[in-house]
């Protein structure tokens, strides 16, 4: 069961104006069994079915684990907009999908034995006030772990690492990541981190730079360049949405994404970070990237980042 609730964050007057105020909805998400739904439980079998839940001894009295399993719902701040990570499905706006929705509804899973998750959608600037006011349990929100945001929230992870990483054109063979660039035609965004870090990796590369991501997709679909070097997610996203585009390689660049928790919960966190760990050791987080980002690549599963690897994790 999924539920999506806009709600008003705030922390304190600062953000008292920082609303999510639209119309409260409720919906719907099947699993494998379900019969109302029986197209998608097969398409998302694979990712759900023996997902671990914790045993009851690890919910300790008391505990932000408890609370949760009392209530029923785990409620998280998650995108609905964001393609392949969370967004609803266009034909079927109860349903929420993507890598970091499926690793939601295996954490629900792993506290309450079901996926039942409640949606707040945030905004980039009231994630912290979100977790502070306990609006919500968890933000899984490509949330990027710094050193910075750690004074204000705990970060679990990083349960997955992004960063700069090359697109081209879907029948394009050659270029297989990063070390194919020397002596290519690569389009980067303006004013981003590629317009440095390719001439760093491929020093004989020729880099063009577009204004904006549209433009720089056009270029590439249009053979004005061989390849198109962006942050991974946001290439991912182009490629859900066009086949004429796909993903190579793997991030060559490291942009750490964190799980939010209320700052200063040790046991939440430490909780969370064992069940991370028991998603990649049974392949279930593996099963999440390979039906959502990995659709978009012809790279192997990647390797999950080491929990608490990064300052401020």
């Amino acid at each position: 069961m999924i539920r999506i609730t806009r709600r008003k964050a705030v922390a304190g007057a600062a953000l008292a104006a920082a609303a999510l105020a639209l119309a409260a909805c409720s919906s719907t998400t099947s699993l494998p069994g379900d019969e109302n739904d029986a197209d998608a439980a097969a398409e998302t079998s694979s990712v759900f079915a023996d997902a671990p839940v914790a045993a009851d001894d690890l919910i300790l009295p008391g505990s932000t684990m408890e609370r949760i399993r009392e209530r029923g719902t785990l409620v998280v701040a998650e995108a609905l907009d964001a393609p392949l990570l969370s967004q609803q499905n266009p034909t079927d706006p109860d349903s929420v999908e993507g890598f970091d929705a499926d690793l939601a509804k295996l954490l629900a899973i792993y506290i309450l034995g079901e996926p039942n998750v409640e949606i707040v959608p945030p905004a980039t600037e009231t994630r912290e006030a979100m977790l502070q006011n306990d609006t919500v349990d968890v933000v899984f929100n490509t949330y990027t772990i710094t050193p910075e945001r750690a004074e204000q929230v705990s970060f679990a992870g990083p349960y997955f690492e992004s960063g700069l990483a090359v697109a081209v054109k879907s029948d394009n063979d050659e270029i297989k990541g990063i070390e194919d660039l020397d002596g290519k035609e690569v389009i980067v965004g303006a004013n981003t981190p590629a317009v440095t870090a390719v001439p760093e990796q491929a020093p004989t590369a020729n880099v063009t730079a577009f204004a904006t991501d549209p433009a720089a997709v056009q270029a590439l679909l249009q053979g004005r360049g061989d390849a198109y070097v962006q942050d991974y997610t946001l290439l991912a996203s182009n490629a859900a949405n066009d086949s004429a585009l796909k993903v190579v390689g793997t991030p060559f660049t490291k942009e750490p994404y964190g799980i939010g928790l209320k700052h200063g919960d040790d046991e939440f966190k430490s909780f969370i970070n064992d069940w991370l760990l028991e998603i990649q050791e049974s392949g279930h987080w593996a099963e999440a990237w390979k039906t959502t980002l990995g659709t978009v690549t012809d790279s192997d599963v990647p390797t999950a980042p080491e929990i608490g690897s990064v300052p401020g994790s």
